[in-house]
């Protein structure tokens, strides 16, 4: 790599918010190729750099936020950035990444990653600019919504090209799945946005001036060319474009994949009425959440007029809608948006808000909430009115809310009297809006993810099964999706294992994964990477560091008390439907979930009683216990 880290800015910067101060060292050349960046690095620092049983909360804890190589305007996906830490919500390892220019702007203004530790005396945020970093008063921002934040927080910074991390109110009063806001797109779960108000550290501004040196510009300029040419008339590119995540609401209705009703179904037969009401009344324009991206996946939307009017933004993504329309029986998509918006800018993870809610309501059905005080509200399934005032009081702890703010886990916890039943999570984490009874591959990844029930975290794996995606990974183990039947079990836990490796990818090296599905694979990746890097990697190579990682992320899960009994999968998750399209199918249904985990243990090296990494698996990736 000669001299200079090539495709790196070379540094990292340390934070102590306790004394005010940072300090800046170089970056390790073993670390980097070993872990490249992103969740890659942040999982080695913090299982090091952390103790086990740590209080997340807790002066001492650690957030990362990391950059990867292909951290770039110029790479396809390469606005990107993750915030790593131990999860106030969960307990366990925990990613959050968000779409912006604050990746890149990070590392023009001299840093690839943030360690950031201790509580500062008083409400400040940090700004960071060419290699220095200073603490700004912020008292003036306590208490304000995210868009007043940064509205006030431009007013007191240079102009020019510059990018805000932020939280809302519900990071400052403790929500524990507080999200980081980068302008409209958001670090949504487990909670970084608690971490942060935990340390009274309410923004972070980025602003530089630098470049990331380049192995082989020109090489790299021609690769580029070509796979723009091609994302140009990819259709999933193209779809993306279009129609944005929310463009899945009526295709996800049909096969099966959107859960309902506090997962009590798959479908509800409403998606694309709801789908067409959306474009035709909210919906303005997409928009990319970064300079530089070619498939702008954001959509611009608004309510115009009437009870909830709410102004032009970016949002309404496919899992925030849906966790306020079908997990909850909300036909209102006016109410949905505005309901989103709202999670956006008090700062709380939109999927866990909604699930909450949703839990909430099946527990005021069921009779069990005598004991709280609702407030007198209207808890009925499908009343929207509520949605906007419930995401209010959960961000501010207020009443009933102050129940939600912790999940459904913890929730339940309190509650008792079976409500345990319908709390829908893995590891603490509210499930998403995919749903594993529309192809089972994605029940082992709910189940294994290290971050917990999460659809993307590393791999939406029903776009193999029952969306017949492959990512290019065919060639390197994963069998045609076309091949493979969406309501089969077997084979499914090793088919998984590879697709995380692959699909973890995007993590790592900082980019997003929504190109790997328009065509930027695992090959592509690595000719990128060579490029940038002046260092040849192959796509096995690539392969070996993300299952190094993924590995090194269970360790840490393990480290804190995590076990096999955690990877299982809520009884409701596997059953056969209640009710819709799908209540007579009793193939769709999830029968024996323990032998795909086997199966997945297996293929990835782990003990079959315990769950844990063998030794000869983490000798042969260069990890210890």
């Amino acid at each position: 790599m000669g001299n200079a880290l090539m495709g790196y800015a070379g540094n990292y910067l340390s934070i102590n918010l306790s004394t005010l101060t940072g300090s800046s060292g170089s970056i390790d050349r073993d670390l980097a190729r070993n872990y490249i960046g992103g969740t890659g690095i942040a999982a080695r620092l913090l299982y090091d750099g952390q103790k086990a049983g740590l209080d997340p909360l807790s002066p001492e804890s650690m957030v990362i936020i990391a950059t990867g190589p292909l951290t770039l305007n110029s790479i396809p996906g390469g606005g990107s950035v993750e915030l790593c830490f131990k999860s106030p919500h969960t307990g366990a390892w925990s990613e959050a990444r968000a779409g912006s220019d604050f990746g890149p702007d990070l590392r023009r203004a001299g840093f690839d990653y943030l360690v950031i530790q201790g509580k500062a005396p008083r409400p400040v945020y940090a700004y960071i600019s060419d290699g220095r970093v200073e603490f700004r008063p912020a008292e003036h921002l306590a208490g304000k919504l995210v868009s007043e934040k940064m509205e006030l927080i431009r007013k007191e910074i240079p102009k020019g090209n510059s990018s805000i991390a932020c939280i809302g109110p519900a990071g400052e009063h403790g929500v524990t799945y507080a999200s980081v806001m980068f302008g409209d797109r958001a670090a949504g779960r487990t909670g970084a946005g608690t971490v942060l108000g935990s340390k009274n550290l309410l923004a972070i501004v980025v602003q530089g001036t630098g470049e990331v040196p380049i192995g082989r510009p020109e090489a790299l300029k021609g690769l580029l060319k070509g796979y723009f040419n091609e994302l140009r008339t990819n259709p999933v590119a193209i779809g993306f474009h279009d129609y944005g995540t929310i463009g899945d609401l009526g295709a996800n209705d049909e096969k099966g994949d959107w859960p309902t009703r506090n997962w009590q179904s798959n479908s509800w037969g409403k998606g694309a009425e709801l789908l067409d009401r959306f474009m035709k009344h909210n919906f303005i324009k997409p928009y990319p959440c970064y300079r530089g991206c070619t498939i702008s996946c954001g959509r611009k939307v608004r309510v115009s007029e009437g009870q909830y009017a709410t102004p032009e933004h970016g949002g309404a993504e496919y899992e925030s809608i849906s966790c306020f329309t079908a997990y909850v029986l909300n036909e209102n998509m006016d109410a949905a948006v505005h309901a989103t918006y709202l999670c956006n800018q008090y700062g709380i993870d939109s999927i866990s808000a909604g699930a909450s809610i949703a839990f909430l309501l099946e527990c005021a059905e069921a009779g069990l909430l005598q004991d709280f005080d609702t407030g007198g509200l209207d808890l009925s399934w499908g009343n929207a009115e509520i949605l906007p005032v419930l995401v209010r009081m959960i961000a501010n702890r207020e009443g009933i809310g102050a129940l939600l703010a912790d999940g459904v886990k913890k929730a339940a916890e309190r509650i008792g009297r079976g409500s345990e039943k319908f709390a829908i999570h893995v590891k603490g984490l509210e499930g998403p809006a995919h749903d594993p009874r529309s192809g089972k591959s994605l029940a082992v990844s709910y189940g294994t993810g290290n971050r917990g029930m999460c659809h993307i975290h590393p791999v939406e794996a029903m776009a193999w099964d029952a969306g017949k995606m492959d990512w290019g990974l065919c060639r390197y183990g994963l069998p045609d999706p076309y091949e493979v039947d969406r309501w089969a079990e077997s084979g499914k836990g090793a088919a998984v294992a590879l697709m995380q490796n692959g699909l973890n990818l995007p993590e790592i090296l900082g980019t997003c994964k929504f190109f790997m599905y328009a065509g930027v694979g695992v090959d592509k990746l690595a000719a990128m990477l060579s490029c940038v890097t002046d260092h040849d990697v192959s796509a096995e190579e690539l392969l070996e560091v993300s299952e190094r990682v993924i590995n090194l992320q269970r360790l840490f899960n393990v480290r804190e008390g995590f076990s096999k009994a955690d990877d299982m999968l809520p009884e409701r998750v596997c059953a056969v439907p209640a009710f819709g399209k799908y209540a007579h199918e009793p193939a769709c249904g999830i029968s024996d979930f323990p032998a795909m985990l086997q199966e997945y243990y297996e293929a990835r090296g782990w003990d079959p009683v315990t769950g844990i990494p063998s030794d000869a698996t983490l000798a042969r990736l260069g990890l210890k216990k």
